[in-house]
């Protein structure tokens, strides 16, 4: 079996860094990268420590059974979810590491006077969301709509649209689209 090959794979199906299980794991970068390329054969104490950073045991590491479904992960930490904001907005996604995703799922928060930018959005798919603390305006097509926690909107993301807290306090909005493009 070729070690580096299956922790390389394991690793990337977990949704994981060279340096995010490098941190879990209480070892360097390099060391993830050199046992990866098969540089340096590891320990079997320091590959039970780099497994300790997936989480998995050496009998799952080494099963020859072990199947891409028993290893796609189910549940996303807070602390594992990544934000792939740009500006002010913060957009963290939940689901980065699933294979064949097909939603693109956000945990956001919109500041006072933060936006999705001057320019409306528009692409394939549908969007969908439940606004769960503060204010938001919603512009789709020629419309605008004030959302107060609590409320949902479902639209065509082919129509423009782009999301603004014009508001004295934060907007935390969970969203869904598709197709999943982040």
């Amino acid at each position: 079996m070729d070690v580096g090959e299956r922790l390389q794979s394991i690793r990337k199906l977990k949704g994981l860094s060279q340096r995010e299980l490098a941190k879990r794991a209480g070892v360097t970068n390099s060391t993830i990268s050199m046992i990866e390329k098969n540089s340096v054969s590891p320990s079997i104490s320091s590959l039970r420590k780099v497994l300790g950073g997936i989480p998995m045991s050496m009998v799952e590491f080494f099963s020859e059974e072990l199947e891409q479904e028993n290893l796609t992960q189910v549940v996303y930490k807070a602390s594992e979810l990544i934000d792939i904001s740009d500006g002010a907005v913060t957009m963290k996604l939940v689901g980065k590491a699933h294979p064949g995703r097909a939603i693109t799922f956000l945990n956001e928060i919109y500041p006072p006077g933060s936006d999705t930018g001057d320019a409306m959005l528009v692409h394939e798919g549908e969007e969908t969301g439940t606004l769960l603390e503060g204010r938001l305006e919603l512009v789709v097509g020629v419309e605008t709509f004030i959302l107060e926690a609590g409320d949902s909107y479902y639209f065509e993301s082919t129509k423009p649209h782009r999301f603004r807290n014009p508001f004295d306090v934060p907007a935390r909005l969970i969203s869904a689209a598709t197709p999943a493009n982040f």
